[in-house]
């Protein structure tokens, strides 16, 4: 099976995968979405879309301070610049973890999930590696509007094959999200 002929196989699958996860239980109901744009190594550029599925989880930390988490997953599509630029499509998911102190409106957070890449290289100086990446990202955030319905946030987001074969170049962005909670 050829590389377009996989992805196409594994985003058909991830989109069963949201689909089921969302008609399982209202538990399970979409809580969230969300758009990302940014900006990486190599003048590389990002826009994302997402949807989120809240755990329906909290735990108490102390002083205050609160976890709570949520799966996400998103469809982005990365533009390259330079030598031999080609522009990549990816389907991720991630588990989150927010961390808020009491009822604050501010947020820090944390997550490392799976990625599929369309392709494996980006230009002539940044080879992947593989189709599979790891993406792990930091970030903090605001709540705001009626019923803290929308939120901004920055993230910042490597990723990469995790050394799962060579090379693994790894590419990193700083991403500017707008979300709307349900």
């Amino acid at each position: 099976m050829n590389q377009a002929a996989l992805f196409s196989s594994v985003c058909q699958r991830a989109i069963a995968l949201v689909i089921g996860l969302a008609a399982t239980s209202a538990a399970h109901a979409l809580s969230g979405a969300g758009v990302e744009l940014g900006h990486g190594n190599d003048d590389t550029d990002i826009a994302r879309i997402s949807a989120r599925w809240d755990w329906d989880r909290r735990w108490s930390l102390g002083r205050g301070w609160i976890a709570g988490g949520f799966w996400e997953t998103g469809l982005g599509y990365m533009q390259g610049d330079g030598v031999n630029h080609r522009n990549i499509w990816e389907v991720g998911l991630t588990p989150v973890i927010r961390l808020r102190s009491g009822l604050s409106r501010y947020y820090l957070e944390g997550g490392i999930g799976a990625h599929l890449f369309s392709e494996t290289h980006i230009n002539a100086d940044r080879d992947f590696g593989t189709s599979l990446q790891f993406g792990s990202h930091i970030g903090f955030g605001w709540n705001f509007g009626d019923k803290d319905r929308y939120e901004l946030g920055y993230r910042l987001q490597h990723l990469s094959n995790g050394s799962l074969k060579e090379p693994n170049h790894g590419i990193n962005f700083h991403l500017i999200r707008l979300g709307y909670n349900y």
